[in-house]
């Protein structure tokens, strides 16, 4: 049996109501549900979807150089400094596709098994995010449940988390979806993680993204006008 899915084929523990296509009406009052919510302003423009990409690349080139620097300055080898690396990921609304304008970025950056919390990415990383002119804002939050630093990057809000993987050296194609990565970390990490591979997770089992995103855009739009989500 393939992962998230019944015996009978379908996803889920109950079938699916019907698993007849969209009528025309169906697709004409889809077409009405997709306006509202564009009038309602919740689609950011072109240009905030090109500037968030542009931060979040500008970032993972940041805890790039930080890994290194940050190695080197732990007193380890230079080939080893060359191999170190990290990399960020995204989860929550951002990677779900249903984030609105001004929405913040929820990030991931995963290190090496040397590059300790509290040292590398609490000190160091935040010491570098501080000397840089675009970054503003800077709050560590090391104490919460979900350790995280949050700052602006060229006026886009951040959340960073961190997770301190058993692995001597941090791949380009990491997949945050093998179970393995959970071994040999401590609960910070768990935690850290659950955000990415809940996110992608859900991806993976829902069968139709572009109506999913709609559909969650709507609900989280009705809960925030009746006062019952906040989290938007």
């Amino acid at each position: 049996m393939s992962k998230g899915k019944s015996n009978n084929g379908y996803l889920g523990v109950t079938e699916p109501i019907s698993l007849s296509g969209p009528t025309e009406k169906d697709v004409l009052q889809t077409a009405e549900v997709e306006k509202y919510l564009t009038d309602a302003g919740l689609y950011e423009s072109q240009e905030e979807a090109v500037s968030r990409e542009e931060v979040l690349g500008k970032l993972d080139q940041a805890v790039k150089s930080w890994i290194k620097k940050a190695t080197r300055l732990s007193g380890y080898g230079e080939q080893f400094v060359q191999e170190a690396n990290a990399k960020i990921f995204t989860f929550g609304s951002y990677r779900l596709g249903v984030h609105g304008p001004g929405a913040d970025i929820d990030t991931l950056c995963v290190g090496p098994r040397h590059a300790t919390r509290n040292e590398y990415f609490f000190r160091w990383l935040h010491d570098m995010l501080a000397e840089m002119p675009e970054v503003s804002e800077l709050h560590p939050v090391p104490d919460a449940h979900v350790p995280v630093l949050g700052f602006k990057l060229n006026g886009i809000s951040i959340d960073l988390l961190y997770a301190n993987l058993a692995h001597v050296v941090i791949p380009e194609d990491l997949d945050l979806s093998q179970d393995s990565i959970l071994h040999n970390v401590d609960e910070q990490t768990v935690r850290s993680l659950n955000g990415c591979r809940v996110t992608d997770q859900i991806l993976r089992l829902v069968p139709n993204i572009p109506s999913f995103r709609t559909t969650l855009r709507f609900i989280r739009y009705w809960g925030k006008r009746r006062g019952v989500y906040s989290n938007v």
